[in-house]
């Protein structure tokens, strides 16, 4: 076991929870198999949870740590795409059966095929809304289907229910296969001219969500450490915002934050990764539909 991986979310001030009492199970998932640019998304997890340590228990508006906090094993993710998936996939169905939140660091953004293969074994309905700043609906990508620039499509395949918020970067067959499928979406450009009260999910969106949060979302002048920074980003007020709109629309059903990458030096990347993780925390905990539905 490294240094990071014996370190728990929050650290000290937070004493490590009962799975079974805990709301938010922290779930480490080191998966980096298919960069394209800058490489480190391996070490996203262990840099979140040690700089998590750093925090204020009180994010400004609750305590979302009197929740409880329980941080899992981090994942095995040696071996093929298949078996790290499917490692994925068991470490969340964990944390369901013990009716709790997954809160699922990365790693690449492919981890969430993995995750969302647990949540279609416990919910017969449930819609993924998407922070990113690309769409990752291609087919295929450097010749793999389980590169991070598909997760999207493959979940698409599965037709689980997709919203799209702050993409400012895809290719033509993506944009076309958005405009042809109907996928709804709110690129980074439309926040910024409309601002976040236009933000308004379908009526027919499943009323269960997951909220799957590539950091790139964030404008590269707030969030530089990912492996595809793109300019023009969401700033992050405008994060917070609209994350607290879906918990005020929908029951949240859990979240990750993916494709972190850390930068020697720069604690700051660290810090606002970790802050990101708990504040998400914060706002579905204050969510009256969400503690409805997990009973808290």
């Amino acid at each position: 076991m490294t240094d990071s991986e014996s370190v728990t979310f929050h650290g000290d001030d937070v004493p490590q929870g009962d799975p079974e009492a805990s709301l938010f199970h922290v779930i480490p998932v080191p998966y980096e198999k298919s960069v394209s640019y800058g490489s480190g998304t391996a070490e996203g997890p262990g840099a979140i949870i040690e700089a998590s340590c750093q925090l204020e228990v009180f994010d400004g508006k609750s305590l979302p740590a009197k929740y409880g906090i329980y941080t899992a094993p981090f994942v095995e993710c040696e071996g093929s795409h298949e078996i790290a998936l499917k490692n994925v996939k068991t470490a969340v169905e964990a944390c369901l059966t013990a009716g709790k939140m997954p809160v699922v660091l990365g790693g690449e953004h492919t981890v969430t095929g993995g995750v969302v293969d647990a949540l279609m074994e416990r919910y017969d309905s449930f819609g993924v809304v998407q922070f990113d700043a690309h769409a990752d609906l291609r087919d295929t990508y450097e010749g793999s289907k389980y590169s991070h620039a598909c997760v999207m499509k493959r979940l698409f395949d599965k037709k689980i229910p997709i919203y799209q918020l702050g993409t400012r970067s895809y290719c033509l067959d993506e944009h076309q296969l958005r405009l042809h499928n109907k996928i709804p979406y709110m690129d980074a450009e439309d926040v910024h001219r409309l601002g976040v009260n236009a933000f308004h999910l379908p009526e027919d969106f499943p009323d269960k969500v997951f909220i799957t949060f590539d950091i790139d979302a964030l404008d590269s002048s707030v969030m530089p450490a990912t492996g595809t920074p793109v300019p023009g980003g969401l700033t992050w007020y405008q994060c917070m915002w609209l994350i607290e709109s879906i918990a005020r629309q929908r029951t949240v059903i859990g979240f990750d934050v993916l494709e972190y990458a850390p930068m020697e030096g720069l604690h700051s990347a660290d810090f606002t990764a970790a802050q990101l993780v708990y504040n998400i925390m914060g706002i579905v905990s204050r969510s009256e539909k969400t503690k409805n539905y997990f009973g808290v």
